[in-house]
């Protein structure tokens, strides 16, 4: 099921203002946060933690905000659910699900998403779904400079696997997995990632 999101989505135009836009992209944040029913204690902890965060900092949504700040993912299944396309980060040197920071010309934090998950695969044919699929919050390892931490806010997407992706100046690779063999040395929260995404593209 897709939304009307899903269906028209708005393209990344930079705003004139660009306080207007951050401050958009915040309370879109927070809506989305308030509206979301978690599935669990676990993830719904999160959604507690993500929305305290927001309310003491108006500037979380920006790679330039504390060193904690919100970004935004989406886990790209294939059409039956039993591939998952990763990216092979180049500074993280691990495979990730797309994503990335907020920008101001996005006009949602599921935008921002869509638009990392289509920059980084170099795919046009996504066809993401609306709603929220998990939250994370995790410690970056490694020089990321001023960022230390990320509390992603992670979407699901479906794209024909006979797709031709593209490899970004992020990426070192990207490839499609078997959801029931993805590759060694990824961060535990994967599979649970991929599981959840599944439940909300294949219902």
């Amino acid at each position: 099921m897709t939304g009307t999101d899903a269906v028209t989505p708005t393209p990344h135009e930079p705003p004139t203002d660009s306080t207007d836009a951050w401050r958009r992209l915040h309370d879109d944040a927070v809506s989305r946060l308030e509206a979301w029913v978690a599935p669990d204690e676990q993830q719904e902890s999160l959604r507690l933690e993500f929305l305290e965060h927001l309310r003491e900092h108006p500037d979380a949504m920006r790679k330039s905000g504390p060193p904690a700040h919100l970004t935004g993912s989406v886990v790209v299944l294939d059409e039956q659910g039993d591939s998952v396309l990763l990216t092979l980060h180049r500074r993280a040197r691990a495979w990730f699900q797309f994503g990335g920071h907020f920008e101001p010309g996005d006009a949602s934090v599921w935008h921002a998403a869509m638009r990392e998950a289509r920059e980084e695969s170099g795919m046009a044919d996504i066809s993401p779904f609306p709603d929220i699929v998990q939250l994370d919050r995790h410690v970056l390892v490694g020089d990321f400079g001023h960022c230390r931490e990320h509390l992603d806010i992670r979407f699901a997407a479906v794209a024909p696997p006979a797709s031709s992706a593209a490899v970004s100046a992020e990426s070192i690779d990207v490839r499609w997995w078997s959801v029931d063999a993805l590759p060694e040395g990824s961060r535990e929260d994967l599979l649970p990632l991929v599981t959840a995404a599944r439940r909300a593209t294949h219902r």
